[in-house]
């Protein structure tokens, strides 16, 4: 019982707090990914919070950030999401609140994932193009090799996104 107050807890702090932490650094001018080309979007701090995320066994917390098109889809309900659509996540260590017991809050950065809509670039992933990125540059081939898989395994009837919007 005393686990879930102390995740949401976890969660909010993380959320009033995405904003003001350092991120794994990326810019405009950032390498772009293998396979699909997809670059950190500049501004993308500054998008709207569709929702957190923590995964079992990764000690993260994670938030996920929508660009305008992205928002306006969400809070229509609109699938699949019209291309223009960027989502990006932003993910940090957690650890131990100092001042909360319990509690835990973002620690270092580990890495900044970005989807890209565009129906006509990517028609072979849905639609999606992805890129995965630690410290601004984007790892290997081999790790981007597996964004759609796990998509298209896990969430086809969300149009391959896992997150959903926190209302």
């Amino acid at each position: 019982m005393k686990r879930f107050p102390a995740l949401a807890l976890a969660a909010m702090t993380a959320v009033g707090v995405i904003g003001s932490l350092p991120v794994a650094s990326g810019h405009a001018e950032s390498e772009a990914s293998p396979i699909y080309g997809v670059t950190i979007p500049p501004g993308y701090r500054q998008w709207e919070l569709v929702g957190v995320a923590h995964e079992a066994g990764l000690g993260e917390l994670r938030g996920v950030l929508g660009n305008a098109a992205a928002m306006t889809a969400y809070r229509a309900g609109t699938l699949p999401f019209p291309d223009g659509t960027i989502l990006a996540k932003l993910a940090w260590k957690h650890v131990p609140s100092s001042e909360i017991d319990g509690a835990f809050v973002p620690g270092a950065a580990t890495t900044v994932q970005i989807m890209v809509k565009d129906s006509k670039k990517y028609p072979a992933t849905g639609g999606w193009g992805f890129g995965r990125f630690i410290d601004g540059k984007p790892v290997d081939e081999a790790q981007h090799q597996t964004c759609f898989a796990c998509h298209q395994a896990n969430v086809k009837g969300h149009d391959f996104v896992f997150t959903r919007y926190a209302r």
